[in-house]
């Protein structure tokens, strides 16, 4: 999210968690305006339910089935302090720092691609 004039926007920067074990780039255009970023790491906990969708493995009708069967959805979240871009940080120097606080937390491992 980033905050300016009071006024919220949450949006996702499309980081990605790859089945519960590590987490890839983050898209750079959310780090490119500017701001306070708030971030968020999630972990899926996959004792009852599995919250990742394999495509090539699994059609979407019986990923649906098996998430609406399931015995739960169980996530934690973290919500990590604000960060800003320091001083002659590029936007994808930024992203990758929010990127690894984010895999840090979370205990993933934090992808380069």
């Amino acid at each position: 999210a980033i905050v300016e004039d009071e006024v919220m926007t949450h949006f996702w920067a499309e980081g990605t968690c790859t089945n519960n074990t590590s987490v890839m780039l983050f898209k750079k255009g959310a780090f490119e305006i500017g701001g306070i970023i708030y971030p968020a790491a999630l972990k899926y906990d996959l004792m009852f339910g599995d919250i990742y969708w394999n495509s090539l493995a699994v059609p979407w009708v019986k990923y649906l089935f098996n998430i609406f069967t399931s015995w739960g959805l169980v996530c934690q979240v973290w919500y990590l302090p604000p960060m800003k871009i320091e001083k002659n940080e590029t936007a994808d120097d930024f992203a990758n720092r929010v990127k690894a606080e984010i895999a840090k937390k979370a205990k993933l491992s934090n992808l380069d691609w």
